[in-house]
């Protein structure tokens, strides 16, 4: 078997798992939401595309962080996984998502709370301790797997 190198992306946050798949949900939800009929319906999908690009956004400046600021962007992400919740139910009421986007956005935005979960858990095993003066101001990326 061929011993591979593993290349990293210049942004680092672009090889998590998670943060791929945020910004995957973000593009489905905003082409799912592309048709709405009127000035109550774009409102709440405009609303509701932006907290789904939230996600990805501040998985990505929390990455550049300390594990604790991270573990706390990594919270703010799990925040607007809810709003987007919400938001699933009443598009789906309105007539804006159909039953099967509705069941599609359940389901990738559980996905994503798992991820973030995993991604939280990990951290907390690498610092196990508050930071202590500066000492916990490496780059959080360098001590998790980027399976997340």
């Amino acid at each position: 078997m061929e011993n591979q190198e593993r290349t990293t992306s210049f942004f680092r946050f672009e090889d998590l798992r998670v943060y791929g798949k945020a910004t995957d949900y973000a593009a489905w939800l905003c082409t799912a939401l592309r048709e709405a009929r009127n000035e109550a319906e774009r409102q709440l999908t405009g609303r509701f595309c932006h907290s789904a690009c939230d996600i990805g956004i501040v998985i990505a400046e929390g990455s550049a962080r300390n594990k604790t600021q991270f573990q706390h962007h990594l919270k703010n992400a799990k925040t607007s996984i809810r709003e987007c919740m919400a938001y699933t139910e009443v598009a789906h009421k309105i007539g804006a998502l159909t039953a099967e986007s509705r069941e599609r956005s359940r389901e990738l935005l559980m996905e994503l709370t798992r991820m973030i979960g995993a991604l939280i858990i990990s951290l907390q095993r690498t610092n196990p301790r508050p930071a202590e003066n500066d000492a916990d101001l490496d780059d959080p990326l360098d001590s998790i797997e980027t399976n997340f």
